[in-house]
């Protein structure tokens, strides 16, 4: 390492939320989770209680899956919703159909994934009304059978809940089920002010992926399921995976000190006040063309290419160039401070030119970007 300790360069990393370590509470918790003995798979006092508090939060009884990723939260709440000459309903840009390597395929037993358009990264309800009458009841075309949505988007937005009831309303009226994608559920719900409950089951949301390892968990997601018959399945789907674990109280103690003294959403909130001052900040740079204002904590802009370059020279890390050159996104989390994104900004303005870049970035408003990204 040159000149730069490890500190100095966790600040300059905005490659990614999933990036980034785990709440001090988390690791102490892990901790404390390895003291002396417990009963394995999930029989434990953790899980026990994790359940216990979801169930608190969503304001319901629920069933809980904890499982170690993303990937398998999506595909395993997917396959509980499905059957295998069924389709599964995404936006363009969403992570299951581009970023988990047809696990949504592969955990349903053959659905196929069948994007619907619209802007921002959401679902327009018109074409998803158009696309539950194409071919329906024909015998040789898939069936839908679930709608996922993402919340928040790839692209940085999020659903209001007339949205999300507005969706779930079309889809439950052609006898489809509906799955979230909640890799960032709290930023969406930091955004929105609402209760988990009302961006989840009360808007027809019925079987949610909490994702939690981008907000300051280890290796610990959960599936929560609002749907009696979907829960039925899932267990032996989890088992089946290779998605219980033998310690699973590892699993559980993350879950419990992220859902204690409410550390999930103030994590949420950090990120999302740090991406909004970057954002303010970036729309007072010449030079500097924005996307639209984020919805959470993905920041997308335009920089010139020497720009990007002497940011990569001071070590800065963030995705640039895959959508458009010049199109860069910076994404902040829990761990980042408000010195971190004043110094970016500070070399932001330094490098920047005096006059703004010819070409217009693809705002997410106007037309979806397409993700190379895996996360």
């Amino acid at each position: 390492m040159s000149d730069m300790d490890a500190t100095d360069l966790v600040g300059r990393n905005f490659l990614s939320d999933n990036t980034f370590g785990a709440s001090p509470e988390v690791l102490e918790a892990v901790a404390a989770a390895s003291a002396g003995h417990s009963a394995p798979y999930g029989a434990d006092p953790w899980t026990e209680a994790v359940r216990h508090r979801l169930g608190e939060v969503f304001e319901r009884d629920v069933d809980v899956f904890l499982v170690s990723s993303g990937t398998a939260a999506n595909g395993l709440a997917l396959s509980s919703l499905s059957r295998p000459w069924g389709s599964v309903l995404c936006h363009p840009d969403g992570h299951i159909d581009n970023d988990e390597c047809g696990a949504a395929e592969f955990f349903t037993g053959g659905s196929k994934v069948v994007t619907v358009p619209g802007a921002g990264g959401k679902i327009d309800p018109d074409a998803l009304q158009h696309e539950l009458r194409r071919r329906a009841g024909d015998v040789h075309s898939v069936r839908p059978s679930v709608l996922s949505i993402s919340q928040g988007t790839e692209t940085g937005g999020v659903y209001t809940l007339e949205e999300i009831r507005a969706l779930s309303l079309h889809a439950k009226s052609a006898g489809l089920g509906v799955h979230m994608d909640g890799a960032r559920f709290a930023n969406a719900l930091s955004r929105l002010g609402a209760s988990p409950a009302e961006m989840s089951w009360k808007a027809g949301i019925d079987v949610l992926s909490f994702g939690t390892t981008k907000n300051g968990t280890m290796t610990a997601d959960a599936i929560v399921s609002f749907h009696a018959p979907a829960s039925a399945e899932l267990a032996a789907r989890v088992k089946r995976a290779g998605q219980l674990p033998a310690k699973a109280r590892f699993h559980a103690a993350q879950l419990a000190a992220y859902l204690s003294d409410d550390l999930w959403l103030r994590n949420a909130r950090q990120a999302n006040t740090l991406a909004s001052r970057l954002w303010d900040g970036l729309r007072r740079t010449p030079g500097v063309e924005l996307g639209g204002e984020p919805g959470m904590n993905l920041v997308f802009c335009m920089l010139a290419p020497p720009v990007i370059k002497e940011l990569l020279s001071e070590g800065y890390t963030f995705y640039h160039d895959r959508w458009e050159p010049g199109v860069v996104r910076f994404v902040t989390s829990f761990s980042h401070s408000t010195a971190d994104i004043d110094r970016l900004l500070a070399s932001i303005r330094r490098f920047s030119v005096t006059e703004p870049t010819t070409k217009r970035l693809p705002r997410p408003r106007d037309r979806s970007i397409h993700h190379c990204v895996r996360d």
